[in-house]
Parts: C-alpha cells; sequence; structure tokens
C-alpha cells in the first residue's frame, strides 16, 4: 500500500493543483523565454508559462520527507536535489527577468552544480563507503575512492545537464523520466532498496503528473528548476547505490541527446560550420527532419520503455 500511495499522492496532488499553479504564473508573467537559434515552430511558445518545476521539485521534496526517515545519506541526496532546483530556479528567474535566452553566467551554474555534485561524492565515497558498481548481468565491480568520487562528478553534473537537454519538445523530458523513475523503483524494490524505490516512485507520479498539463500543445513547461533538478536527483541516486550503468542504460534518451551535442558542437567549430545534424539536441534534428513533436516525443519514450525492460531484466 505505501508503494501505490507513494505513486499516487504526487500525481493527484499535481493534477488537480496544477491549474492554480499555472494562472499564478501567468499572473506574475513567468512566461517562456524561446532561445534565438532554435526551430521556428518553436517562437509560438514564448509567452507559455514556465517554472512548473517548482511545482514537481516542491511536491517531490515534501513527499519524500513523507515517506522516507531521513539520515546523512537521503538528506544528502535531497539537498543534491535542491541545490539543482536552486540553480534551474536562479537561471530561469534571470531569463523571465531580463527577457533574454541565457540565465546564469556558465561559471556561475557550474559551481552551483559542484557544490551539488559535491554534496553526493563525499557522502558516498567517505560516509556510506559506496565504493563498487553494479554491472547489470554480471555483478558488483569494487572501484577505488578516488574513481567513485571523480565518478559522482560526472554523473551528477552529465545527468543533471542530460535531462536539461532532453527538455526541449512538449512532454519529452517529463515522459522519459517518468518511464526511468518506475524501472528504477523496480529495480530498487528487486534489490531491497526499499526507501530508494519509493523516492523513485514519488518522482515517477509527479513526472506523470506533469504530463497533464505539459504534454503536447504544453500548457507549461517544467523550465531549469525542473529539469535541473531531476537529472540531479537521478544521477545523485545512481552514485548512492552504485547503479550508475543501469541509470546509463536506462536513461539511454538522455545520453543520445547529450552526444548529440557534444559531436555537433566541435564538429561545427573544426570544419567551420558544417554539421553532422541539422540541429542538437538530437530531438530537434528530428523535428527538423519533419517527423511531428508528439511522434518524436512517443517514440522516445517507447525507446526508454524497452531500454528499461532490458535493465530489469538482469535482475532475473
Amino acid at each position: 500500500m505505501q508503494y501505490i500511495l507513494a505513486y499516487i499522492l504526487p500525481l493527484l496532488i499535481i493534477v488537480f493543483s496544477g491549474n492554480y499553479f499555472i494562472n499564478y504564473i501567468k499572473k506574475i508573467n513567468f512566461g517562456q523565454q524561446v532561445r534565438d537559434y532554435g526551430p521556428e515552430s518553436h517562437l509560438k511558445k514564448a509567452g507559455i508559462p514556465t517554472m512548473g518545476g517548482l511545482l514537481i521539485i516542491s511536491v517531490f521534496l515534501i513527499f519524500s520527507l513523507f515517506f522516507v526517515p531521513l539520515n546523512i545519506e537521503y538528506t544528502a541526496l535531497l539537498l543534491t536535489t535542491f541545490i539543482m532546483a536552486l540553480t534551474g530556479f536562479l537561471d530561469d528567474f534571470l531569463k523571465i527577468k531580463f527577457e533574454r535566452s541565457l540565465g546564469l553566467k556558465a561559471w556561475q551554474k557550474i559551481i552551483l552544480q559542484t557544490a551539488a555534485a559535491l554534496v553526493t561524492a563525499v557522502t558516498a565515497v567517505f560516509v556510506v563507503k559506496q565504493h563498487s558498481l553494479i554491472i547489470p548481468f554480471w555483478g558488483d565491480l569494487q572501484t577505488g575512492e578516488i574513481f567513485k568520487f571523480i565518478l559522482a562528478f560526472i554523473v551528477v553534473i552529465g545527468s543533471s545537464n542530460a535531462v536539461n537537454l532532453t527538455d526541449g519538445l512538449d512532454g519529452l523530458a517529463a515522459g522519459v523520466t517518468a518511464v526511468v523513475s518506475a524501472a528504477f523503483a523496480a529495480i530498487f524494490y528487486l534489490q531491497g532498496l526499499n526507501n530508494y524505490s519509493l523516492l523513485m516512485l514519488i518522482m515517477a507520479g509527479s513526472t506523470t503528473a506533469f504530463l497533464w498539463f505539459n504534454a503536447n500543445p504544453a500548457s507549461v513547461f517544467m523550465g531549469d528548476v525542473g529539469s535541473l533538478a531531476i537529472g540531479g536527483f537521478l544521477g545523485a541516486t545512481a552514485v548512492l547505490t552504485a547503479s550508475e550503468i543501469y541509470l546509463l542504460i536506462i536513461g539511454g534518451i538522455y545520453v543520445i541527446e547529450t552526444l548529440s551535442v557534444m559531436i555537433q558542437v566541435p564538429y561545427f567549430k573544426i570544419t567551420g560550420g558544417k554539421r553532422v545534424f541539422k540541429m542538437t539536441p538530437i530531438h530537434h534534428h528530428f523535428e527538423l527532419s519533419g517527423l511531428a513533436e508528439n511522434k518524436i516525443v512517443f517514440r522516445f519514450v517507447i525507446i526508454t520503455i524497452l531500454l528499461s525492460l532490458f535493465a530489469v531484466s538482469s535482475l532475473f
């Protein structure tokens, strides 16, 4: 019953409070600032309320405190999520306040994300003594402290930015995250990590409910406050449970979105303006290739479901 409530209660709270929240952020004029170099079709999305991630993360944090008893490990996880949410909030707020597509400067964002990753890295390596790495279909691999510490930074910051990059189409980041969280909930349940399973169900319920308002055509966007925090939460959880490889597999869409940018940017600079993709992140490439926004989202979610089934099967 506890597992059902962990999923259903956040879902119901967001569904029933969503319109009130959207009306409020409309009232205070928190509208989306569309990037100049995005697809032209996205210009019509300018002014749609953003910062919807505030609703996701606030509900997630509140219910997490209700369902999971706090200790150093879970406190570090929630603190990492909060710092990432704060980073995203400041980024979103500055975009709106100064009516521009860029918020925090790169170095400011890096400092805050580094602080968030540091909380998880120190806790995992020196407090929890989590020095292993689970390899699906194989078993545990013991790692050194230095390796795990560096890996923690890469995973937490990388995951945060990866979800942020994925948040570019109506319902994409929320839909993929709902599946990823549900898959991790099943994995942690099978591993006996019950509290982590509950946390994932809370996130799954919160992001599923957000789709009620964020599905195409979106009434609200999650903004950086949502995407950076969600990514930070997933990355921190993976580090603390030695599930980094599982995140790499289940979050395959996040990985592909990030790799497309990592390929495009240096290639563009080296070749003097040539492109591998029509536009990155890669969901924009498919969009400019003529694929409808809904189809891209549904197909990416289907891929995530298949990757999740593959990962979960490793435990049987």
